[in-house]
């Protein structure tokens, strides 16, 4: 896989903020403009960033024209997605990924975003971020320290080391590819699709609000795919928020580890909550001892 690593952000560089799934909350939009530009960076908002289709941010055209648009301005050198939500998948096979191939730029997001990240990672060799998003995170009174100073770090530095307070280890050991994955759910959405890389990666997961039983079958329609199963070298667990019964999801992902005979290690601070960590998806990974190394 040849891999695209973006241009660093730099102080005085162009924002777009696009929303490619859900619709938006207009104030907390603007309050996080004006936070960017305190920040000493322009911002653009898409065009369409403020539309309502049922629950998305204007329909597919509109969505995918504000997404086209942010990569095809040549003064924008990252793009912030709004918020997740829905309406990620509805625009995987319409997109022109020689657009992005022509102005490989960062892009942020996660959730229903990892759809996105997941297909132009496929398409193009972009690496692109899991990371905090516009509407939800960088709200000016509202801020994580650990989330938002990690972010700044992250996309302005070529490696992250994610050494987690405490671990959950369901199998030990050492590890090493890029890094792929994402929201859970979302990622299992992909299923029937070509998005699985060719090459070894570590997986990391997350979730929010999902039974049991939902995410066994999301790991299983996973791990039912060849490629999937033979390319997988390790995986990360993040939360997985508001589950009811978590002693049946250990005993799931001891299962999932045992039949595996590959690290599975819990408890990273990627998630749906207020702390989380930015990662490089499609950056080179190491896992040894329970520490994430990246480099991209």
């Amino acid at each position: 896989m040849n891999l695209i690593k973006p241009d660093k952000l730099k102080h005085g560089d162009t924002i777009a903020i696009i929303a490619p799934a859900g619709c938006v909350d207009k104030e907390k939009i603007i309050n996080s403009k004006k936070y960017f530009e305190s920040r000493g960076f322009k911002v653009k908002l898409g065009e369409n960033l403020f539309k309502k289709d049922r629950y998305m941010a204007g329909n597919d055209n509109e969505r995918l024209s504000d997404f086209h648009e942010a990569f095809e301005d040549k003064e924008v050198r990252a793009i912030f997605c709004a918020r997740g939500g829905y309406g990620a998948i509805r625009l995987i096979n319409k997109i022109d990924y020689n657009i992005i191939k022509n102005d490989p730029k960062i892009f942020c997001g996660y959730s229903d975003i990892s759809a996105l990240s997941a297909m132009i990672l496929k398409k193009t060799g972009l690496i692109t971020f899991s990371s905090p998003m516009a509407q939800g995170d960088f709200q000016p009174e509202d801020l994580c320290e650990y989330t938002v100073n990690n972010f700044w770090q992250t996309i302005s530095s070529n490696n992250v080391k994610i050494e987690p307070k405490e671990l959950k280890i369901y199998k030990n050991g050492e590890a090493q590819g890029i890094l792929f994955g994402g929201n859970l759910a979302t990622i299992s959405s992909l299923c029937g699709l070509d998005f699985i890389p060719d090459v070894k990666f570590i997986f990391f997961a997350e979730d929010l609000n999902e039974p049991v039983y939902k995410i066994d079958r999301y790991f299983r329609q996973l791990l039912n795919i060849e490629v999937f199963r033979k390319n997988l070298s390790a995986i990360i667990l993040g939360d997985f928020l508001d589950v009811e019964y978590s002693e049946q999801l250990n005993t799931l992902f001891t299962e999932i580890a045992q039949e595996l005979q590959i690290p599975v290690i819990g408890r990273y601070p990627i998630s749906h909550d207020r702390e989380k960590v930015t990662l490089p998806i499609g950056g080179k990974a190491i896992l040894n001892s329970g520490i994430l190394t990246i480099e991209y």
